[in-house]
């Protein structure tokens, strides 16, 4: 066991390798939680805050404590490692942001009745390959990761967050936590691999997913565009999307996204 955020993580096997998984909460429902590229445990945790029962909580490959294999980076094996996390645990629901919005999307191209409920954050890609401006920063953060840079590091997290914030204390100490958490990890090689691939082959078997689902996008930001989550919310049959302004979801609309995902992952709201 390890510590993150003051909780005891644990380690489970894996396909590739341990994975890392914090559990909080208790009972049901039993939500599984799955970060995006370059976030942790701890970027992912406020999603659940307002979320009842059990919730938890992963590191991807070459994330945190977990393995950083030399297998390929794929959606694949990211989709295989949510759900031996997603199995073991009994998870009923999902919620994925960017990266892990599209592990799970390749999971429910094969499994489509596996989830009650799902949560898609900030999708960034189905089945066609990325295009946007955030392409080349990605491989300057990997460039930065690999010489240890924390402060360029930083600079480009910043440039990663709303312009509106990037001014902001907080902002800015969060950009650097970030940052000395993963200069000389091998979340290096997911940043010049991941954005390049798709999450599933044929985004029109999401059409065969029956559960609720919702999805949440953001006015304005270039590596999580609107399109994306408005085709997504298109394929999936029972779908909400929710689209909020610029400003950064946790950093001026943290209130509203706990207010909707906690609402969403409580079994006993309506639909």
């Amino acid at each position: 066991m390890s510590l993150g955020s003051a909780s005891l993580t644990s380690l489970l096997a894996g396909p590739d390798g341990p994975i890392e998984y914090l559990t909080t909460g208790s009972g049901s429902p039993s939500t599984v939680f799955a970060h995006g590229l370059a976030g942790s445990i701890d970027t992912t945790r406020p999603f659940g805050s307002g979320v009842p029962g059990s919730r938890t909580f992963l590191h991807f490959r070459g994330h945190g404590a977990s393995a950083a294999p030399e297998t390929p980076w794929t959606y694949a094996a990211l989709a295989a490692e949510l759900r031996a996390v997603a199995d073991t645990v009994g998870a009923a629901q999902a919620l994925g942001v960017s990266m892990g919005a599209g592990a799970l999307c390749h999971w429910l191209e094969q499994e489509p009745a596996r989830f009650e409920r799902l949560v898609f954050v900030i999708p960034a890609v189905l089945d066609r390959p990325r295009e946007d401006v955030a392409l080349e920063r990605l491989v300057a953060m990997a460039d930065r990761a690999d010489e240890r840079d924390v402060d360029g590091m930083t600079e480009l997290l910043l440039l990663e967050q709303p312009e509106p914030v990037r001014a902001d204390r907080a902002v800015r100490t969060w950009c650097r936590g970030q940052a000395t958490h993963l200069v000389g990890t091998p979340v290096s090689r997911a940043l010049r691999t991941l954005p390049h691939a798709v999450a599933m082959d044929d985004r029109e078997a999401l059409r065969g997913v029956r559960a609720p689902a919702l999805v949440l996008a953001q006015e304005d930001d270039p590596a999580h565009p609107v399109s994306v989550a408005e085709q997504l919310a298109g394929l999936l049959p029972d779908a909400r999307l929710e689209v909020l302004p610029p400003g950064g979801l946790m950093w001026r609309h943290r209130a509203t996204v706990r207010r909707l995902i906690g609402l969403f992952l409580t079994p006993s709201t309506a639909w």
